[in-house]
């Protein structure tokens, strides 16, 4: 029997506690005995160069790498991420995003018409 703990960690700015029951199981489906980590995706200034970014990525992979995940779910600022990725990548870590499906309702309202999207999760895909 394997009890060893096995880590997805949730490296975006939505946290696991808000993810529906199929995003949830479709994390723990990864591996069994999975724990997920939240961590979140932090600010990046628009300010920023290109080394400040490979800096903040440098700082993030390690502190991913020291839980040594089964998967990590990375989702935000597309430098950031484009760069994470890629470290993590090269540590043969997974690396993949949520997959969803967006339904736009429309309501006419006395100041016009109203839109509210919602989105269905489907799939988590691989970078």
């Amino acid at each position: 029997m394997n009890t060893q703990k096995n880590y997805f960690i949730n490296l975006s700015n939505h946290p696991s506690k808000g993810w529906n029951s199929k995003q949830l199981q479709c994390a723990f489906d990864m591996a069994p005995n999975t724990e997920i980590i939240d961590i979140g995706f932090p600010s990046v200034d628009s300010k920023a160069d290109e080394n400040e970014i490979k800096e903040l990525s440098a700082k993030l992979v390690n502190t991913i790498v020291a839980y040594n995940p089964i998967a990590v779910m990375c989702q935000g600022e597309f430098g950031l991420t484009y760069c994470i990725v890629t470290m993590l990548k090269e540590k043969n870590i997974k690396v993949v995003y949520s997959c969803s499906e967006r339904k736009t309702i429309e309501k006419q309202t006395d100041a016009g018409t109203e839109k509210v999207s919602v989105f269905s999760f489907v799939r988590f895909r691989n970078y």
